[in-house]
This record gives C-alpha cells, sequence and structure tokens, in this order.
C-alpha cells in the first residue's frame, strides 16, 4: 500500500532517498520516457517533472502517461498529497512547488521566461527534503535547471545529468556540469537504472538549508517579493529585467550567473545576453528601414529636381540618396552578422525556443 508522505511507515519512508525531481526541454521527452519506461511498479519514491514546452499542445500528459505505464501519473494538483510510486507532472502557467507532504502550485514570477520552470521544482525539493532529494537535468537550451541542481547538492542531495553527447540539445546539461558537483552523467539508458538503485540507498545526513534558497522558494509560490527581499541575496546591477524592464541585481554566488528584478523574475545571464542580442537586432532593423525610406524619399526629391530645372539641387540630393544607401549597406551586413550566432543555435538545438 502506498502511503501519503509523513503518514505511516514514515520512519522507514524517510530514510531512503525518495524524491526524484527531472527537469528537461528541447530533445528532453525521448531520454524522459526511457527513464520512466525503466522505473519498477513498486518504485519506493516519488517522481516529479517540469518540462519546458508546450505541455497542452502536444499532449505530455498522456505521453509521459503511455511511458510509465505501470505508474500511476498525475497532473499536480494544489495540496495534493505526495505518495511514493507515482508520478507529478508539472501544470501550464504554474511552478510546481514541493512542501512537507503535499503539492503546491505557485504563480510567482516566471524564471528565464518560463512557467512552470524547473528551478522552482528543484529547490523547493531541496528546501523540502534535503538529502532525500534526486535531481536529474535531461537535454535543453540555455542554462534552465543548473542553478536547482545546485541547490538540490548544496542541501545534500544526489545531482545526475544526461550525459551532453547523448543529448539533442547539450547546454542544458552542460551548465548543469558546469554549476553543480554532479555526482553522475550518463545516456539516459543508464538513468533510469541507477535511479532504481538510488531509492532504495538510505539518504545523507541532513544540512542546514540557506536561506536564500527558502527565499526563492517562497519567491516561487507567489509571497510577497519587493527591493528589500531580493535585497537580502541579490545585488543591484546597471542592468534591466527582459521581462518588465525594471533593475535587475546579481544573486550572489550565484551558480550559474543570474539575476532577479525587484518583483522577482527570475534571468540567468545567458538569457539576458539572448534577449539584448534580440533586441540589438531588432533595433539594427528598425534603423535599415529608415534609412532605406530616407534614401528613397531623398531620391525622389533628386528626381523632382531634374524635372523642374533645379540641376544644383538635384546633384545635392543624388549626393544624400548616396550616402544613405551607403549607411543602409552598413547596416544590412551588420544585421546579417548579428544574426550569425542565433542560425549558429538552430543548427545546433533544431530550434531557438529559450529553453
Amino acid at each position: 500500500m502506498s502511503y501519503p508522505y509523513g503518514v505511516q511507515s514514515k520512519d522507514r519512508f524517510m530514510s531512503n532517498r525518495d524524491i526524484i525531481v527531472i527537469g528537461g526541454s528541447s530533445g528532453a521527452t525521448a531520454p524522459l520516457k526511457t527513464i520512466l519506461g525503466a522505473l519498477p511498479p513498486d518504485l519506493p519514491a516519488a517522481v516529479f517533472i517540469v518540462l519546458h514546452i508546450p505541455a497542452r499542445s502536444i499532449g505530455i500528459l498522456s505521453t509521459v502517461t503511455a511511458a510509465a505505464a505501470h505508474l500511476p501519473v498525475h497532473a499536480a494538483v494544489d495540496g495534493m498529497p505526495i505518495k511514493r510510486g507515482n508520478i507529478y507532472l508539472a501544470v501550464p502557467d504554474h511552478h510546481l512547488i514541493l512542501a512537507d507532504g503535499h503539492i503546491k502550485l505557485g504563480r510567482g514570477p516566471r524564471e528565464n521566461m518560463a512557467r512552470p520552470a524547473i528551478d522552482p521544482l528543484f529547490r523547493s525539493a531541496a528546501a523540502a527534503y534535503g538529502s532525500r532529494v534526486i535531481g536529474v537535468i535531461l537535454s535543453g537550451l540555455l542554462n534552465d535547471g543548473a542553478s536547482g541542481l545546485e541547490a538540490v547538492k548544496r542541501c545534500g542531495g544526489i545531482a545526475i545529468v544526461q550525459d551532453p553527447a547523448d543529448a539533442v540539445a547539450d547546454e542544458m546539461p552542460r551548465s548543469a556540469l558546469q554549476a553543480a558537483d554532479v555526482d553522475l552523467s550518463a545516456p539516459s539508458l543508464r538513468i533510469g537504472d541507477v535511479l532504481y538503485d538510488l531509492v532504495r540507498e538510505p539518504a545523507g545526513p541532513g544540512v542546514p538549508i540557506p536561506s536564500d534558497i527558502r527565499l526563492e522558494v517562497d519567491i516561487a509560490a507567489g509571497e510577497r517579493v519587493d527591493s528589500e527581499i531580493i535585497g537580502q541575496f541579490a545585488d543591484p546591477v546597471a542592468l534591466t529585467c527582459p521581462n518588465c524592464s525594471g533593475v535587475l541585481s546579481k544573486v550572489r554566488n550565484g551558480k550559474p550567473l543570474r539575476f532577479r528584478c525587484q518583483v522577482g523574475h527570475a534571468v540567468t545571464a545567458d538569457l539576458v545576453a539572448k534577449e539584448q542580442e534580440n533586441a540589438v537586432d531588432e533595433a539594427l532593423r528598425i534603423a535599415l528601414r529608415i534609412i532605406e525610406e530616407r534614401a528613397e524619399l531623398v531620391s525622389r526629391m533628386a528626381e523632382d529636381g531634374r524635372r523642374s530645372g533645379r540641376k544644383t539641387v538635384a546633384e545635392m540630393y543624388d549626393e544624400r540618396a548616396l550616402e544613405y544607401r551607403q549607411y543602409a549597406d552598413t547596416l544590412r551586413k551588420a544585421v546579417l552578422k548579428s544574426m550569425a550566432p542565433l542560425a549558429s543555435r538552430m543548427d545546433e538545438g533544431g530550434q531557438d525556443n529559450g529553453g
């Protein structure tokens, strides 16, 4: 029989590594199916999943249910009790947060433009269950999940990362390996078997939960957030939030380098750089359009001058049109150059969806 956490069999259940949190993005569906298919029907742990993909549009719940046919799969519901041998899937527009024995759905600020986001799940699991947590990062773009996996390690948990060579999009696995002291990096075919062994091992000793992790969990849950709260774990910098254009603060000792704005939006340096690149590209295109229109206008003014017999005026406008077209050519080359990194990411990851 399965018991809710904290009900009956408590001492025996709490001694194992019984909380598995899994995060992925682009290219994560296939390895996730492989991992879930390898889990036993008597799994003495609960599994929680956040995928940064449009869950409604691709029927991810049915996909996960089919992959783990021998384990119950649930769309997360606020207040739902946590039971071993069950799989819980994040739902759209809500952070999946773990509390003591139950699930919370948070409407806190987006992290790296995502809600649900991987990092709040991992941090909340680390804060609530410490050394009982096993965190798994799968394929994806950018560096979502790296901060959360580092929080799992800081609280005594186990960190597992899909081998970047095995991932369709290797940015998330590589970032996780750089940010956290990872216990194992392996192909998805091995991860299910590793989890089978780990959940039967005793959890390590408990460690104090850092206050910054608890604060960020509260923010994801939708608790009050302002500059004073952000100031407890981050310092203002001369950058603006890509979500709301508010002032960003650099998270102290954050791995990877990341920021929070005064209303709580969380972004990594990689995402800020990507959004700035997009903004520069857009600004260049607007400038190009304006200059090309200016060149067209003065060309017509030169033609009008010739028709009216004003040769000197026509020559002046011809010179200006040539000058504007030279500016336009320079800007066009700049636009093409700015698009080169984006094209490279799309070639490597298949799409550029921000994680």
